[in-house]
């Protein structure tokens, strides 16, 4: 008989403390605790790494190398596993050949139906490929979009080329370009360029034909401004510095395919329709729209093929994503778009007793649409599936088998097992959770008054309805509806229409030394205090370089690669893991060591560093919560919600003057009971003449703003309008004021029914 349970002993990844428990098989169990207290630990550090270790491990050492790697968990005893499936946060990302209809499959059955049924016949399925050249428009390579130089941002008229009129790179005066330009005699470099005749303007920019007519003509190797630009940025295919990709954001854009208008395909694919429709007008309809469509092809010699499209167009509905349409880019989705994207490739499977795990599935989700997702999870149960979620959402406690709550504290004073039980058992359970359960916040009785007004004018991104929308100043505005309605769109045009901190769902960009101080850049400040009072070089103090352990290079860790086998990672015997060298060691600040810094949570740096520039900038690690952090903690083994709140930390600085703030679901990864820090990082952002928006489908943070915009009423092409704007006590009628209205007696019901 198959176990039953997944036994675990003695489990010490990260900050478990030693920790036993039995995870019951073949249900839903829900993980919950603060952000830090283990979860993660718990359920991808070492459940889902010892599953996937053992079974890589069943493969030869050569196709070890080419499998995702594992890391095995520090753990007494693990048994009752199963093969891991892992759908978590982490973006599609890709590149821009990858789409919603490559991601999910769709494509290929799409491209198969052309091949054998469009009028007129092209050839086989590679015929309606955009990545392969039988398919692929030749201008854009199959990219539908072509990237141009954006030649007004290249100079400015106002100045003369001596007081750096061309705006580009190493152009301007005393840049490595600028005596191509300045020094041939051609131009009179001390007048603006506004007062130079057109010719000469061409000329500067264009060179060639426009130079060649030039009265004191150029060198014959000269280039103009644009051809030197698109030379060096444009035509080379090395890998590009992130100097460059910067100045290509800035001084070039996308532009749609002149030729083949963003179908992507060559003009011959183009032509062929099937009922009608050619595949780059299929490729623009939303899901839920073509998997209507998709039934009038009644051809029986692809009926297979209707059936298999017809069945993952139905999964994306199913999941909430039915607004999407195959030829959106991957890049482009967000996180909790990308997470569900993930799940559609399995609802088909016919493979059973998997262990599924599922890191916070409603992340991006309205509260209208969480029910979608918690049927997936039973779905998958109940086709003899084993579902552990890490979640903070109570609707998905509701419908658990089972809940495990982690705790009770982050960081060291996390780690235990706290409570394992039913929901219902769980609100009775006196834990940090069930607290959080049972507390109620009110709607904002006294929302606080504007000082005037940030406009978005005529807003037509992605599913916008030309909207024109007045963002109270001063104020925290909460930006509301189901996925799909707008909501990033409209944030998206904020942002580009004016000036704002942007803090977005985009990962942490972590290594192996990136820590919580080197990321928020307070790790300098922490050097010169210690050359400061020690009357040494402050290179000394950074493990990267001078006063770094030889042997393993201020890593504190030894790699050795075994080829094709998984490589060995050893604490260096030299330094003992301190990462530098002891005479370093032997600098002292107020008693503690460069290396015993590393150990100090940071609460406790806060009292005991006393220089302002080290203070200043862990308050703000203080201030949202994580205060618990130990300075030397690599970022790689933070949760979710903890990068969430470090990348939040390193914005969230003083500026020179009232700042716009717009934040992507700062909720995620946050337990309930954290809320209300992130809501006092808010209002205090607020408080200092600050205005914040924030997209959020979070009840509490809705309930707590000054202003609302809800967005709907639908996702996609049923969405982009504007449903209500004002208080939040005013708001009725829409899904979010339906949400707002749930109570925990719902969630009761929920779990009695589960």
């Amino acid at each position: 008989m198959a176990e039953r349970h997944i036994r675990i002993r003695g489990a010490r990844t990260n900050n478990l403390r030693s920790l036993d428990i039995d995870v019951p098989r073949g249900q839903v169990v829900v993980f919950v605790g603060l952000s830090g207290s283990g979860k993660s630990s718990l359920v991808f550090d070492t459940i889902a790494a010892e599953a996937g270790f053992q079974l890589t491990e069943t493969f030869p050492p050569f196709t070890r190398n080419r499998l995702p790697k594992w890391t095995r968990p520090d753990v007494g005893h693990i048994d009752g596993l199963s093969p891991v499936v892992v759908i978590d946060q982490r973006r599609i990302g890709g590149n821009a050949r990858s789409t919603v209809g490559t991601i999910t499959d769709t494509w290929t059955y799409v491209r198969l139906l052309f091949s054998r049924v469009s009028t007129p016949h092209v050839g086989e399925s590679n015929h309606f490929s955009f990545n392969d050249p039988a398919g692929m428009c030749a201008t854009c390579s199959g990219l539908g979009e072509v990237v141009t130089s954006a030649v007004d941002r290249f100079v400015d008229l106002d100045r003369s080329l001596e007081d750096g009129a061309i705006l580009l790179p190493g152009f301007g005066n005393g840049g490595y370009w600028y005596s191509r330009y300045a020094d041939i005699g051609a131009f009179d470099v001390s007048t603006p360029l506004r007062d130079w005749t057109q010719a000469e303007r061409e000329a500067l920019l264009y060179g060639g034909e426009h130079a060649a007519r030039l009265g004191t003509k150029p060198p014959k190797d000269y280039e103009g401004v644009v051809e030197r630009f698109e030379r060096i940025y444009l035509h080379t295919s090395d890998n590009l510095s992130d100097r460059k990709k910067e100045t290509l954001a800035r001084f070039t854009r996308s532009a749609v395919c002149p030729d083949c208008e963003g179908d992507r395909l060559n003009p011959i694919s183009r032509t062929a329709t099937v009922l009608g429709r050619t595949i780059g007008e299929l490729a623009r309809m939303e899901a839920a729209e073509l998997a209507e469509l998709v039934t009038e092809v009644t051809d029986p010699s692809v009926a297979p093929v209707v059936a298999a499209l017809k069945d993952r167009l139905d999964a994306m509905v199913t999941i909430g994503l039915g607004y999407l349409h195959l030829g959106r880019a991957t890049t482009s989705l967000s996180g909790g778009e990308s997470q569900r994207i993930k799940t559609v490739k399995h609802l088909g499977s016919s493979l059973i007793e998997l262990l599924y795990v599922f890191d916070e599935p409603t992340v991006g989700l309205h509260p209208h649409d969480v029910s979608a997702m918690t049927a997936l999870l039973e779905r998958l149960r109940d086709k003899g599936n084993t579902v552990l979620v890490v979640e903070h959402d109570p609707a998905v406690m509701a419908i658990a088998d089972q809940v495990v709550e982690i705790g009770p504290r982050a960081g060291e004073e996390g780690g235990r097992l706290v409570f394992q039980g039913t929901f219902a058992e769980l609100r009775e359970a006196g834990t940090p959770t069930a607290a959080a359960l049972a507390r109620s916040r009110p709607v904002k009785d006294r929302p606080r008054t504007p000082r005037g007004r940030i406009t978005v004018s005529e807003a037509t991104r992605n599913n916008l309805r030309n909207l024109t929308v007045d963002f109270p100043a001063g104020v925290l505005s909460v930006l509301t509806g189901v996925a799909g309605s707008g909501k990033s769109s409209l944030a998206g045009e904020l942002v580009a229409q004016h000036d704002a901190v942007v803090i977005d769902q985009k990962p942490v960009s972590t290594n192996r030394r990136s820590t919580p101080i080197t990321y928020t850049g307070i790790a300098a400040a922490i050097r010169k205090l210690f050359a400061r009072r020690n009357g040494v070089p402050a290179a000394l103090f950074s493990a990267n370089s001078e006063g770094a352990c030889p042997d393993c290079g201020g890593l504190g860790v030894i790699y050795t690669d075994l080829a094709f086998m998984d490589g060995q990672e050893t604490v260096c015997q030299t330094c003992r893991g301190r990462r530098f060298t002891d005479e370093v060691l032997r600098y002292r600040v107020d008693g503690l060591s460069i290396a015993d810094i590393d150990d100090l949570t940071i609460t406790e740096a806060v009292h005991r560093l006393s220089d302002r520039a080290i203070t200043r900038g862990l308050r703000h690690l203080d201030d949202v919560g994580l205060g618990y952090l130990r300075f030397g903690q690599p970022l790689t083994t933070l949760s979710g919600g903890e990068c969430q709140r470090v990348k939040i930390a390193k914005e969230l600085r003083d500026t020179s003057g009232p700042a716009l703030y717009v934040l992507d679901e700062p909720t995620t990864g946050l337990h309930l009971a954290d809320i209300d820090t992130l809501l006092g990082v808010l209002d205090d952002l607020v408080d200092h003449g600050h205005t914040v928006v924030v997209i959020e489908h979070n009840l509490d943070v809705i309930r707590r703003a000054d202003w609302l915009i809800d967005l709907g009423p639908g996702p996609g092409r049923h969405g982009g309008r504007i449903l209500y704007e004002g208080h939040v006590a005013g708001l009725t009628g829409t899904a979010t004021a339906q949400a707002l209205g749930l109570s925990l007696q719902r969630l009761e019901t929920l779990a009695s029914t589960a």
